[in-house]
């Protein structure tokens, strides 16, 4: 019976291995759970501040493990205890640079590897992605965001989770830890794409306003597809 379910599940996954939706002109993933960086809003909090790196790949993991909304207290745990793993083993928690979020956060803390660095992106390889069913962690220029909810000027240095394009409309879907209203929010897609901005590991490292634009992308891998197939409310009783 069990040896049933689990291949019932690999068939599901085999036939469903894309999770993209795609209605009313809105190409998206399943939403993953929301957090800001600081969860009750305690900026102060230098950890939380500079967190929106680890928020993000906070909210990828959410995603992966196809886990629901999860509380503001516990986002808080988690968010502390990416940035003290960074602390212990590498050194600093600040800014965090793209390479060092694969490295450190997702290959190290949460040992998950279907997650890839891609440069020199052009807008139409974000939607890609977004179409093929991936997540996509995008570093920014904040500032020129221009989302009235940061504290202006806005972070200079700033980490979005993208998993939705709005076709008609044009505009990305994105999870902001910026704010405590960044849940599915919208940005046109010439200022998100306009605003992405690569930026090294470290506190506030001169930027290169010359580098090429960059993204880091998450794909589910097997094992989590069958996962997220398993507990969906599918009866597999008969089988």
């Amino acid at each position: 019976m069990y040896l049933n379910k689990v291949l019932a599940s690999l068939v599901f996954a085999l036939v469903f291995i894309t999770p993209t939706a795609q209605a009313a002109g809105v190409v998206s993933t399943s939403p993953p759970p929301f957090t800001s960086q600081a969860p009750l809003a305690e900026w102060s909090d230098q950890r939380q501040q500079d967190g929106c790196e680890e928020a993000s790949a906070l909210m990828a993991m959410l995603w992966v493990k196809n886990k629901g909304a999860i509380t503001k207290i516990n986002a808080k745990k988690e968010i502390l205890a990416i940035s003290n793993f960074e602390k212990k083993k590498y050194g600093e928690y600040r800014d965090v640079g793209l390479p060092d979020i694969i490295k450190w956060i997702f290959n190290f803390y949460y040992k998950y590897a279907k997650v890839r660095l891609v440069k020199d992106i052009k807008l139409a390889d974000i939607k890609n992605e977004l179409k093929a069913g991936r997540i996509v962690l995008l570093p920014m220029n904040g500032q020129a965001l221009k989302n009235p909810h940061f504290k202006t000027p806005g972070p200079e240095r700033h980490m979005i989770l993208v998993y939705a394009y709005d076709e008609k409309k044009q505009e990305f879907i994105t999870n902001d830890p910026g704010t405590r209203y960044g849940a599915a929010y919208r940005y046109p897609e010439k200022i998100l794409y306009g605003a992405i901005r690569v930026y090294s590991t470290g506190y506030h490292k001169k930027i290169d306003k010359l580098s090429k634009k960059a993204m880091i992308v998450l794909t589910l891998s097997l094992f989590h597809v069958i996962i997220v197939f398993y507990n969906k409310s599918i009866n597999l009783s008969s089988f």
